[in-house]
């Protein structure tokens, strides 16, 4: 008996990991369906390999507005791709890199590029994070000063209040009893 109680064990068991198995092969079929025929995920690639690096030149120079931490080179969102093509055909027109950089720029604005100018309208993306680090330490600064100064304040006393601190130390000294020496015992 415990003999049959081992093949059904088994039998279940295999048919259990064959589940799983075409389970796990189903997903990465549908999955690697999906990247192919899904055209915004597909990369598209200009049939000249100088424009094409002209293209990824420029894709890394601009952000993608959607993620904004990467540029259009590296994302996969709609919006860097649909830049990353009209970057593309503006190249393939005859456009400059300039004039690329000028038409997404003057459509966008300044925020696309990822090192943008240093005009008036970008002074707080360059000057800004320096202020906010001396700021910072300039309040920190004095925050720590003026609490010095509340502890000490808290914990000066006046010659007065000294004079009877003494006082009473000293008078403690006198009333305590004094203990007897181990020899007047004896």
């Amino acid at each position: 008996m415990p003999a049959d109680h081992y093949k059904e064990f088994a039998l279940r068991t295999l048919r259990l990991a064959a589940c799983a198995l075409m389970f796990a092969g189903g997903q990465a079929a549908w999955a690697a369906g999906q990247t192919a025929s899904d055209p915004g995920l597909a990369p598209t690639v200009a049939a000249d390999l100088a424009l094409e690096a002209d293209v990824m030149e420029l894709s890394h120079k601009l952000r993608c507005l959607v993620c904004q931490n990467q540029s259009i080179a590296e994302s996969n969102a709609p919006l860097a791709v649909d830049l990353r093509d009209q970057v593309r055909e503006q190249l393939a027109a005859g456009n400059s890199k300039q004039d690329v950089i000028d038409y997404v720029v003057a459509r966008y604005g300044d925020f696309v590029l990822y090192q943008p100018p240093f005009r008036a309208s970008t002074a707080v993306l360059w000057v800004g994070p320096a202020l906010l680090l001396f700021g910072g330490a300039g309040w920190l600064a004095w925050r720590l000063r003026r609490r010095q100064e509340e502890v000490a304040a808290d914990h000066g006393l006046s010659a007065a209040e000294r004079e009877r601190a003494r006082a009473l130390l000293a008078g403690a000294d006198e009333a305590a009893p004094k203990s007897e020496s181990p020899e007047s015992r004896s």
